[in-house]
């Protein structure tokens, strides 16, 4: 969207010519994740094929720990499958069931403190590590600070005339937006309202249809003009510091039992679009079905900004020692100065029989090459066999590789639908979106799928099963970032998409059922 409004901003400020609207595709149904490639003509997940599948017998539900923004455990659709500490007594002050966490009924939250401040936006790892270069005090991981250096004004530079753009056209863009209110009332549509002869009206008209032609309206053109000032401010500013609220020592990696119970925090919509699709409740005529029958459990790990090594480990730990079987984290960043205490967690939970779901990134890249973290791969050179990498697919099978996805014939294992897939929002109603963000819960999804209806199936086992049974694409496709033709079995380990009917078929066989 950023970018369609960039080039719309160096149209209405005289930089670019005009240029002619291709006719977008077809919209895929807003459930076209769960539907069948087969039937529906696009590259869903097969759900109801899989419950037909799974018959009559009785599942046992399944703890998924969603490390993510927050969730809205209020929302109509996550309320009833919320997993519930039976040990703790929400609201008395009292970590009632001695695991360190005071009142963790849903979850427990790493980003906030005891009198339920919490973070909402932090700077990215990159910013930070050039903090404690300028501080003279460079991390052992990342000693160049001059690369460094180089890596933020970068970054900057990506940003800044974007930024620049959008704030020179904002206020055009409002004027336009206000004078067609005062002129056709607050609901006028840009495409239907005639100027008649008033050319300044004539003017504001082609200003807020060249707006629609991108999507866009005042509320997205803001929205984006807010989203830039949060990189530049916050993001990728050095200076920029909100880990006093939390009140740990950012540098003590052994510290564990820090945070709230405040497991929505400030802004829990990326959280609550992730917990919808894995397991909101099922059958009840509300927003959406989830894929699962599960127990959410809500672990606050990533604020605006890059996570933090140590809350990730910690979120890890945390949802093992509380029962969790599946772990979602729709997260990443290109720098881990502290990998070797995820590397820890991540190896305690496979340990204890826990499959980890990550999501790929959504940078176009290929993460064979590119650093994206967390992952599978540890500092010493072994890999876990517990954990899943995620790429985005769209719904068409011409263009199967989601543009924005990353990918990697050795990192990424598999895809799953990412590309405008509609799942809940914050406060109520739906959201439909793109990212691996949520392609990794889909994926999460199925596996607690064959974990709730196969229950001696180990996490190893699942995980193998939704390897083995993705459906394989063997023709060209777009690649995500160059759109160069590339053969689709080349992005991922399996060259396949996650199918629930090919996944229980396969368990149904592996157990002998």
């Amino acid at each position: 969207m950023t970018s369609r409004l960039v080039l719309l901003a160096a149209f209405l400020l005289g930089a670019a010519p005009s240029f002619a609207q291709s006719t977008p595709p077809p919209e895929p149904p807003a459930d076209w994740h769960l539907l069948d490639p087969d039937a529906a003509g696009v590259v869903g997940i097969s759900l109801d094929e899989a419950y037909a599948l799974l018959g009559d017998r009785a599942p046992e539900a399944v703890v998924v720990a969603v490390l993510d923004s927050g969730v809205d455990i209020d929302h109509a659709d996550l309320a009833p499958v919320l997993w519930v500490n039976d040990d703790e007594v929400a609201g008395n002050g009292l970590d009632d069931d001695e695991n360190g966490y005071v009142d963790d009924v849903h979850g427990w939250s790493f980003l906030g403190n005891p009198s339920g401040e919490n973070v909402e936006g932090d700077s990215w790892e990159l910013a930070r590590l050039v903090a404690l270069c300028r501080a003279g005090t460079p991390h052992p991981a990342y000693p160049d600070c001059e690369a460094l250096e180089a890596d933020l004004e970068a970054e900057r530079a990506k940003y800044a005339p974007q930024a620049a753009q959008l704030r020179q056209i904002l206020p055009i863009v409002q004027d336009a937006d206000a004078q067609l209110r005062e002129a056709f009332g607050d609901d006028y549509d840009p495409e239907a309202v005639d100027p008649g002869g008033d050319a300044r009206l004539g003017q504001a008209v082609s200003i807020m249809r060249q707006l629609a032609a991108q999507g866009a309206g005042l509320a997205e053109l803001e929205a984006a003009v807010e989203q830039l000032t949060q990189i530049l401010d916050v993001k990728l500013d050095p200076t920029y510091d909100s880990r006093h609220i939390v009140g740990d020592d950012p540098n003590d990696l052994t510290e564990r039992f820090y945070g709230n119970a405040d497991v929505e925090g400030p802004n829990a919509n990326h959280g609550t679009g992730v917990a919808g699709l894995i397991g909101a409740a099922r059958g009840n005529d509300l927003d959406i079905d989830g894929i699962a029958p599960v127990q959410i459990m809500a672990v606050r790990t990533v604020p605006g900004g890059d996570e933090r090594d140590k809350d990730v480990a910690n979120a890890i730990r945390y949802a093992v020692d509380n029962g969790a079987r599946i772990i979602n984290m729709s997260f990443g960043k290109a720098y881990s100065p502290d990998k070797a205490v995820v590397d820890e967690a991540v190896a305690y939970a496979v340990e204890r029989g826990v499959l980890l779901v990550h999501a790929s990134g959504n940078d176009g890249a290929d993460i064979d090459i590119e650093d994206n973290f967390p992952n599978r791969f540890f500092l010493d050179g072994t890999a876990s066999e517990g954990w899943l990498e995620v790429g985005a697919s769209a719904a068409s099978e011409d263009a199967l590789a989601a543009s924005f996805s990353n990918y990697g014939r050795e990192r990424v294992d598999l895809f799953a639908p990412g590309a405008g897939v509609t799942s809940l929002k914050r406060n109520g109603g739906t959201q439909t979106a793109n990212g691996t963000s949520f392609a990794a819960p889909i994926v999460s999804g199925v596996a607690a799928l064959l974990m709730a209806y196969f229950p001696d199936l180990s996490a190893e086992e699942v995980r193998q099963i939704l390897l083995d049974s993705a459906v394989r694409f063997e023709a060209d496709v777009p690649a995500p970032g160059s759109g160069e033709a590339t053969p689709f079995a080349d992005l991922s380990v399996t060259g396949g998409v996650v199918n629930a009917a090919a996944a229980v078929r396969l368990a149904l066989e592996r157990t002998g059922e």
